[in-house]
């Protein structure tokens, strides 16, 4: 995680077991998704005699890469009278999971080309400070502008010149640029066989 979790209490002591036990979901959740850039973690004692339900209130707000955002809420006068606060919180991280679990196959399937459908590119130049950089067409031989929010999976940082990837092209204000930029290979890492031949620099370049 990119930040550490956050964690607040209202009308609620703080013990070190429930503390522990939020961290263990956390550390959980990140298991799931392994790119998650924030969570807020918020416990609360709605009330203090309801008449069904538990008291307390707990929500998870999770953000993922590049926009996403996750809310989940579990209130009182949901489940069973009385719910202590653990089974309230085991509750609410399922109900995150299972979130982030579409969230992940949804982000897959983004990124799934068909050979047909497949642009490959070398990053040719990068500006990391400034959060842009150009990749070189392997089928035109074109250099196009990419935006670090165009790289898929938060990964903009991981790119380095040399490095291959796959893209798709779109019309911007300033001329073509690079949008759903997908990283294939590190420089120096083995290509597949099958990608070998887009990947490697024509002759000349």
């Amino acid at each position: 995680m990119k930040v550490p979790a956050e964690i607040t209490y209202r009308n609620v002591d703080k013990t070190e077991a429930i503390d522990n036990l939020i961290h263990e979901k956390i550390a959980k959740l990140e298991k799931f998704c392994d790119h998650i850039s924030s969570c807020r973690v918020a416990i609360e004692k709605a009330h203090e005699h309801p008449n069904s339900g538990s008291p307390y209130r707990v929500r998870f707000d999770i953000r993922v890469p590049p926009n996403h955002e996750l809310a989940v809420v579990r209130n009182p006068g949901e489940g069973n009278q009385y719910d202590d606060l653990s089974t309230v919180i085991r509750s609410a991280f399922e109900a995150a999971r299972k979130q982030l679990i579409e969230l992940n196959e949804r982000q897959r399937n983004e990124v799934k080309y068909h050979p047909e459908q497949e642009n490959i590119a070398i990053v040719t130049q990068l500006f990391p400070e400034a959060g842009y950089g150009f990749i070189r067409s392997s089928q035109t031989g074109r250099e196009i502008y990419f935006h670090r929010n165009s790289v898929l999976n938060d990964k903009f940082d991981e790119l380095k010149e040399g490095a291959g990837v796959q893209f798709t092209e779109e019309e911007g204000m300033s001329g073509p640029q690079a949008t759903k930029v997908h990283l294939v290979n590190k420089p120096g890492a083995a290509v597949p066989k099958e990608q070998k031949s887009d990947i490697e620099t024509p002759a000349g370049w």
